[in-house]
């Protein structure tokens, strides 16, 4: 019988994932400065559910909440840190999960500063790797908010087929905003179709230590 496994049981553990510029792992509390910076700005929100943080006594508040939810098995999106430096510039995980259907979201949330650098890709390929592959996903699937093409394109790039956009679909910051979906069955991702795009991140040792990030 096919199972699908719940995010729960990966990120109440230690786990890292590990690409050529990014480590993607829990949120920390030292995180809080970076977060703030690019949280801060309306250039990162315009397009997302929420306000910028007006403050880092507020960044610092969301921090302590996501550690809770971590323990709690609630909250399964990482910090994107550039290996580089070690500063954190981003989230990236699993907004939510249909375990009836099989199907899990992926959310991404990156600083302005490195957009264009094909950093959000990098990142979201391996969480679609890992809802696939480790949670026994049929479906993955992305949403974005009409107007925010950057982020239609980053889900291109991951091998997602965009399928439509629903009119008024949400009411936020006081506006009814139409949301487009783009998403990717397991058939699609494991099919020799599209073989090649993921040959490609392998070359390029995206997936580098895939096997090892749970410790």
């Amino acid at each position: 019988m096919r199972e699908f496994k719940h995010p729960a049981e990966f990120f109440k553990k230690k786990i890292v994932f590990q690409t050529p510029r990014l480590l993607l792992r829990k949120i920390e509390s030292g995180d809080c400065s970076d977060m703030y910076c690019y949280s801060s700005r309306e250039q990162t929100t315009r397009y997302l559910l929420w306000n910028p943080h007006p403050g880092e006594y507020a960044t610092r508040a969301i921090i302590d909440n996501l550690r809770n939810a971590y323990r709690e098995g609630t909250y399964f999106e990482l910090a994107v840190v550039l290996r580089e430096t070690g500063k954190m510039i981003g989230t990236c995980g699993i907004t939510s999960v249909d375990e009836s259907n099989f199907c899990a979201e992926v959310g991404y949330v990156l600083s302005p500063d490195y957009w264009g650098q094909g950093i959000a890709a990098e990142a979201a390929a391996v969480l679609i790797n890992f809802a696939f592959c480790e949670l026994g996903a049929h479906r993955v699937e992305a949403r974005f908010m009409k107007g925010n093409e950057n982020s239609r394109r980053v889900m291109e790039k991951c091998g997602m087929s965009y399928e439509g956009m629903q009119r008024g679909k949400i009411f936020v910051k006081g506006e009814f905003k139409d949301i487009g979906t783009c998403a990717l069955t397991a058939e699609e991702y494991f099919s020799e179709a599209k073989e090649n795009l993921y040959r490609k991140f392998n070359n390029s040792g995206l997936f580098e230590s895939i096997f090892n990030r749970f410790k």
